[in-house]
């Protein structure tokens, strides 16, 4: 039984290196397809951009928005209850939004909305050999099907991103003003947030636009199993891709901590 339990583990670990380094062939693959633009792929961006961007402004706009209001409401309850003062509060709610919940928060959405639907059509394409047939005409999938959706992907998280802060912004101001009689001039203050603030909030943006579809372009590519296996991959897709993202949003934010320590 212990033998067989090594045996298990030592699989999964091999499989997981396995797949680890499949998908950083994939993305270089990807990297090495933005600078090498086909004629053929240019339709397929701005169509993936409207994929990503316009069917993704609903799902952005109510849950950010329904966030701003219950997190400005939760904070100001607190402060009424202590101090009673909520001059910080808009301040500091936009600084914490830009630099870091807004990123991640657009990412996690967009990695269970986009990533399901590139792995689940990638790997339809896969188990109907529809990729192979690409592969015997001398196409590489990658450039073909991943590049497009990384470049819509990377462009569109970034403006949704941007009108994601808007809409956050907004609905904590008007929640601040209704429930507690914050002044939006008090409220509306930005002079803490920095340019190391912007640059990482946009750095995280981007990186993690571009992160989502290569790790479900990678578990479209892997399907098998017919149909099944088609569910397994968009499961894994969003799992995979929403742990990448967590991981990388960590490494930035620690990146761009050690970056304005040593500048102090």
């Amino acid at each position: 039984m212990i033998s067989n339990f090594f045996a298990s583990v030592g699989a999964f670990v091999l499989g997981m290196v396995e797949a680890f380094f499949q998908a950083l062939s994939i993305a270089g693959r990807t990297f090495r397809g933005v600078f090498h633009p086909k004629e053929r792929a240019r339709g397929e961006v701005l169509h993936q951009m409207y994929q990503i961007g316009n069917r993704s402004l609903l799902f952005v706009t109510v849950t950010l928005g329904a966030l701003g209001m219950v997190l400005v409401f939760q904070v100001c309850l607190q402060i009424n209850k202590i101090t009673g003062d909520q001059s910080q509060v808009g301040p500091e709610f936009i600084r914490g939004m830009v630099h870091a919940f807004v990123p991640i928060l657009t990412a996690m959405m967009l990695a269970t909305r986009v990533g399901a639907g590139i792995a689940a059509e990638i790997g339809s394409m896969t188990v109907t050999e529809q990729v192979d047939a690409l592969r015997m005409t001398g196409v590489d999938p990658v450039d073909y099907l991943i590049v497009p959706r990384f470049l819509a992907s990377m462009i569109m998280t970034l403006v949704l991103g941007i009108y994601a802060t808007v809409i956050v912004v907004l609905a904590g101001a008007l929640m601040a003003h209704t429930a507690f009689d914050v002044n939006y001039n008090v409220f509306f203050v930005f002079e803490k947030i920095t340019w190391g603030d912007l640059g990482v909030g946009l750095t995280k943006l981007v990186v993690h636009g571009g992160a989502i579809p290569i790790v479900s372009g990678y578990c479209g590519l892997s399907t098998t199993g017919g149909s099944e296996g088609v569910g397994t991959a968009t499961t894994r897709a969003v799992i995979n891709s929403s742990l990448t993202v967590i991981i990388l949003d960590f490494v930035i934010s620690a990146i761009g901590l050690m970056t304005v320590q040593s500048g102090t």
